[in-house]
Formats: structure tokens, C-alpha cells, sequence
């Protein structure tokens, strides 16, 4: 059986994937400019990989007799990741995604650490898994983050 710390990790990472597909998908319709496009369409991408990432968290939380937060239970903590006033600012939007997976990667990171200690290897095994989906994001935004700074 897992122990209390994991389940609160797993509510924690689900419901921050959930927020991440509100800001992406948000983002993905905000911005605006032919520079922007790609950014958009790799938003657009992502929020389908997330929204996998949260029905994954939410069935092994049901598998440890638990449950998802509820949109009630939600407070929203992706400050950096709010679509920018500027519709143009596409470099906001780059930085906001990388801060929301290095969220996710420490959360993840914590998560392996807890389930091993919990011996709850399907938990670890998951969480491997996602930490590496969200690596690879953090790879690529970082690719888009060096190239609009180079302008």
C-alpha cells in the first residue's frame, strides 16, 4: 500500500497538469504573430501529452483507493505561465512553460523518491516515465527560449 505522501504527490502533480493544459491551451489561442506559430502549435501538442499525464495520475490515484482533486480543491499557482498582455510576447510565454516543468520535474523527482520509500514501484514507475515526457518539453522550450533570445 503507498504511503499518504505519495497520494498527496500524485494529487499534487495531477491537478498542476491540469492547470498546465488551462494555460497552454490559453496560450495557444492568445498569442499572436506568424513568430508565434510554432510556439502555438507546440502548445497546442502539448496540451494533449498533459491531459494524458493527468488521466494517468488520476487512475493511479483511483488504484490506491483515492481520489483527484476537484476544480474546488484547486489553487492555482502558475503565475509566470498567465497569458502575457502583450499577445506578441512570445519569449513570456517560453519562460512560463519552462517554469511549469521545472515544476513538474521537481515534482516528479519527488514523487520517485516517495514511492521507492513506500515500496510502490507501479507509483515509480509512472512517475519515470512522466518526468521524462517532461524533460523532453523542458529540452525543447529551452531550444525556443535560446533562439528568441538570440533576437
Amino acid at each position: 500500500m503507498s504511503s499518504d505522501r505519495v497520494v498527496d504527490l500524485l494529487r499534487t502533480a495531477y491537478a498542476d497538469e491540469i492547470e498546465t493544459v488551462m494555460n497552454y491551451q490559453t496560450n495557444a489561442i492568445v498569442l499572436d504573430g506568424v513568430r508565434a506559430e510554432e510556439i502555438k502549435e507546440s502548445l497546442k501538442q502539448d496540451v494533449q501529452e498533459e491531459l494524458g499525464h493527468a488521466e494517468q495520475l488520476g487512475q493511479r490515484l483511483k488504484q490506491l483507493d483515492a481520489r483527484p482533486p476537484g476544480s474546488a480543491e484547486f489553487t492555482a499557482g502558475q503565475e509566470s505561465l498567465q497569458p502575457p498582455e502583450d499577445s506578441t510576447d512570445v519569449l513570456a510565454v517560453i519562460n512560463g512553460v519552462l517554469d511549469a516543468e521545472e515544476d513538474a520535474i521537481a515534482t516528479y523527482r519527488e514523487l520517485i523518491d516517495a514511492a521507492e520509500a513506500a515500496d510502490d514501484p507501479v507509483t515509480e514507475d509512472l512517475a519515470v516515465t512522466l518526468l521524462s515526457d517532461e524533460e523532453a518539453h523542458r529540452t525543447e522550450f529551452r531550444g525556443f527560449q535560446k533562439e528568441y533570445q538570440r533576437e
